[in-house]
């Protein structure tokens, strides 16, 4: 993926030039079609995403918690603590996201630490509906 691809994210638009790259080397960017399964409720974390184009639905057993769009980002939480997913995601339109897959989140933590303390107070500052809550995963 390019650089220049995080600077449209919010989540990436105060990075420099050179901490774009070093993020870029460890996240592809992919299409996929209204109706992925991108996280499932129960399975374990093997990736990180942020949306570029379109929404997904977040549900925890069966019930709609929430929809995300351009610039949301989920799958950190279960990924960060090595545990199972609490929600399921699901893509209600084709979507653009950024995906960054367990090995390579770990890599970009250990390599660039600031920026992952930079998502880590991201999750933090995110509105009560998602703090803390089951739709990050």
């Amino acid at each position: 993926m390019q650089a220049k691809e995080l600077e449209q994210v919010p989540l990436f638009a105060g990075l420099s030039k050179k901490e774009r790259q070093q993020v870029a080397r460890h996240a592809d960017l992919v299409d996929l079609p209204a109706g992925h399964h991108l996280c499932d409720q129960g399975a374990f974390a093997h990736e990180f995403f942020v949306l570029v184009e379109g929404t997904v639905e977040v549900t925890q057993d069966g019930a709609h918690l929430v929809d995300l769009a351009a610039g949301d980002f989920f799958g950190e939480v279960a990924l960060v603590a090595h545990d199972r997913r609490t929600a399921s995601v699901v893509a209600s339109t084709p979507i653009t996201a950024i995906v960054m897959h367990q090995r390579d989140f770990d890599t970009m933590r250990h390599e660039i630490p600031h920026v992952a303390a930079q998502i880590h107070e991201a999750v933090q500052a995110r509105s009560p509906r998602q703090a803390d809550e089951p739709s990050e995963d």
